[in-house]
């Protein structure tokens, strides 16, 4: 809803309170506390921290963290990281490649045994060293890193059992969309996961707010239905897939692999019921998963 139109956040009960308890959560507490440590929002770490005690509550239940291990990326001030450990998180192991923030985390938390933080970039951790399985991942994600998140925590071993993620809108509505409007990412993560897209969030739920709307995406990872070798023949056949995904798909196909031959791709595509005129970001996941299957190792 329009910043305009929303309610104002309840007045902490004295100056002492925790203005980033979801209780007495709202932009201006935030933006007083930010500018209170030194924390000013970064725009190279995509830094967007949630406001809305709605969306952040909502975000909590949904994940039921009480007795679970947490993976949080990008962790910024803890807001997210304090609720997930009110309600009741086993651990959440923490990731952040700011400093400051870092710095602020480890006084914020330090001293709880259930928060481990690691001052590191995600994409260059060893996710087997931060986390203790099972574990789930919750975040509000640094907008910039979704697509090489998203591959790591589900292309990668240990990958979690559910995820929720706040998202930006037109991303969350791509990975969720079904056939006629698939992406790569949307076939990559629908592959692994059930996936599913729990409420759009105004920009005015953030402080700073960003440009876009936002989105919270929730899933339930799926156990693997291919072996390592076949899954990376699965992706080459779909990234070819959609290098040209609004034409046809035999044609596509023929231009992006053309050492598999007319007479392979042709017999495979009448194997799976694909008609050579479809187009590929109108095949489902399954379909892209029989083809490959059918057409098997690419030349």
């Amino acid at each position: 809803m329009p910043e305009a139109d929303r309610a104002p956040a309840p007045e902490a009960p004295d100056p002492g309170a925790d203005v980033l308890d979801a209780r007495y959560l709202g932009a201006e507490g935030v933006e007083r506390y930010l500018r209170r440590h030194g924390l000013g929002a970064t725009k190279r770490y995509s830094q967007n921290h949630l406001v809305d005690s709605e969306v952040l509550e909502a975000i909590v239940e949904v994940s039921a963290p009480q007795g679970r291990s947490i993976l949080e990326i990008g962790p910024g001030i803890g807001i997210l990281t304090g609720a997930l450990l009110s309600a009741g998180a086993a651990r959440v192991s923490a990731v952040e490649v700011d400093r400051r923030l870092a710095g602020h985390l480890r006084e914020r938390f330090g001293s709880d045994p259930r928060f481990v933080l690691t001052e590191t970039d995600v994409l260059d951790a060893d996710v087997a060293s931060l986390v203790e399985r099972p574990y789930d991942l919750v975040a509000n994600l640094p907008y910039h890193i979704t697509s090489p998140v998203l591959h790591q925590a589900l292309g990668q071993e240990p990958r979690p059992e559910r995820f929720v993620l706040m998202l930006q809108r037109e991303v969350a509505e791509r990975i969720t969309s079904p056939p006629g409007a698939l992406s790569y990412l949307s076939v990559f993560v629908q592959y692994h996961a059930d996936v599913s897209l729990l409420r759009t969030v105004p920009a005015s739920a953030f402080e700073p707010a960003p440009q876009v709307e936002s989105a919270v995406v929730v899933g339930r990872v799926r156990p693997r239905r291919l072996g390592q070798v076949e899954e990376e023949e699965l992706w080459r056949l779909v990234q070819a897939g959609f290098r040209e995904r609004r034409k046809m798909i035999h044609n596509v196909l023929l231009r992006q692999l053309p050492l598999a031959g007319r007479e392979r791709i042709t017999a495979a595509l009448a194997t799976v019921g694909i008609a050579p005129d479809r187009r590929p970001q109108t095949v489902s996941v399954d379909e892209w998963l029989a083809l490959a299957v059918a057409m098997g190792p690419l030349p």
